[in-house]
């Protein structure tokens, strides 16, 4: 029976590079790998296919005599290569990459300390906050390391032993068919180490809870969803492994005065009738808490936006600032005297296209709208 060409086991062209080859065999293997299918011939005679193209075709010697003769350039020799040479050797980084999860690693380091935990902490600040700037104390429960045994797990004054079952290597090798496969030490979980007598402080978890109290600099310019790194100051790692880090996640409160929108600020100030038409001044607050005057030219309009330059919110990790825009809102006089409606009666029907354009102009163009239909 004729054997299947090399690249089409593994699903590449011919002009693949070694990236593609072993990304190809990475994918296939893991599909095909006798673990994952117990008592499958099939997917065992499939992963030993994969094995035996990709060990021809990761050596550039074999593959430019496979590219040249295909399948009779290794009959001579005893027909196919197969598994000869140091296998183990070949595919050392790539059962690194389809088994080093498997055996539940993670973190763990060799010598079986396992970094901490990062943490999150959500904390709400107010507008005036992310302007200024402030700190913060936090009060945080987490684990930390047990100061009795300093994160062994082990009663004080006592040791650890090593693992009988690995030797204190944390790591058993089981052999399957005919390679083998290097897994987490069932017994210790991976740490070498057996603790028969266990601290009372943390009961052998070389890990206890308790409040953290830490203070947070929250600088000027932060915006909603800003993340602060606070490293080494998540949870406490196990058997004295390093700690994780605390992520503290800002969200900015909404104010009752300004609107923000990135570093600008927009605060809507509503202005007499009076002061529209004839102008005046404004005394707007700042957010830096001082009062400044605003100019209202006259016959402003409602909606009229003034721009006041650089008194907006900082930026983050910068000098400048963004603006702050005045909105202005023109209040419709209420609760009118008899004489102050008898005035505005007397000044409406004085009142001409030059003192009220726009509404002049609309009326104006509506009337030859209609009077020249409505097509």
């Amino acid at each position: 029976m004729s054997k299947r060409d090399y690249y089409e086991i593994l699903g590449v062209e011919r002009s693949a590079t070694d990236a593609d080859l072993k990304s190809a065999f990475r994918k296939l293997a893991m599909q095909h790998h006798p673990d994952k299918n117990p008592g499958n011939a099939e997917a065992e005679a499939k992963f030993k296919e994969l094995n035996e193209a990709y060990q021809m075709l990761s050596d550039g010697q074999k593959r430019a005599a496979y590219d040249r003769f295909g399948h009779n350039a290794f009959e001579q020799n005893g027909g196919g290569g197969g598994f000869s040479g140091d296998f183990g050797s070949s595919m050392a980084d790539i059962f690194e990459d389809l088994f080093g999860g498997m055996g539940g690693r993670g973190q763990r380091r060799s010598d079986g300390r396992e970094r901490g935990s990062d943490l999150r902490y959500n904390l709400e600040i107010a507008l005036e906050d992310a302007y200024n700037g402030k700190t913060e104390t936090l009060t945080i429960p987490t684990a930390v390391t047990c100061e009795p045994c300093s994160g062994t797990g082990a009663k004080p004054g006592t040791k650890a032993k090593a693992c009988p079952t690995c030797g204190g290597q944390g790591r058993v090798r089981a052999s399957q068919g005919f390679f083998s496969i290097e897994r987490t030490c069932p017994k210790c979980q991976g740490r070498g180490e057996i603790i028969q007598d266990p601290c009372a402080s943390c009961r052998g978890a070389g890990r206890v809870t308790t409040d953290r109290t830490l203070s947070v600099n929250i600088p000027p310019g932060v915006e909603d969803g800003t993340r602060i790194r606070l490293s080494g100051e998540g949870e406490g790692g196990l058997r004295g492994g390093p700690s994780g880090d605390l992520y503290i996640f800002l969200s900015v409160k909404s104010h009752r005065y300004f609107q923000r929108d990135g570093a600008d600020l927009y605060c809507r100030v509503p202005i007499s009738m009076v002061t529209a038409a004839l102008g005046g001044e404004l005394r707007v607050p700042m957010m830096d808490g001082e009062m400044k005057s605003v100019s209202v030219p006259e016959g402003t309009q409602s909606g009229k936006q003034i721009k006041l330059r650089g008194k907006g919110m900082p930026v983050l990790r910068s000098r400048d600032h963004g603006d702050l825009y005045i909105q202005v809102s023109v209040e419709t006089p209420q609760k009118l005297t008899a004489r102050q409606k008898e005035l505005l009666k007397e000044f409406e029907t004085e009142s001409s296209k030059d003192t009220q354009p726009e509404s002049a102009g609309f009326f104006n163009k509506m009337k030859e709208f209609f009077a020249g239909g409505t097509e």
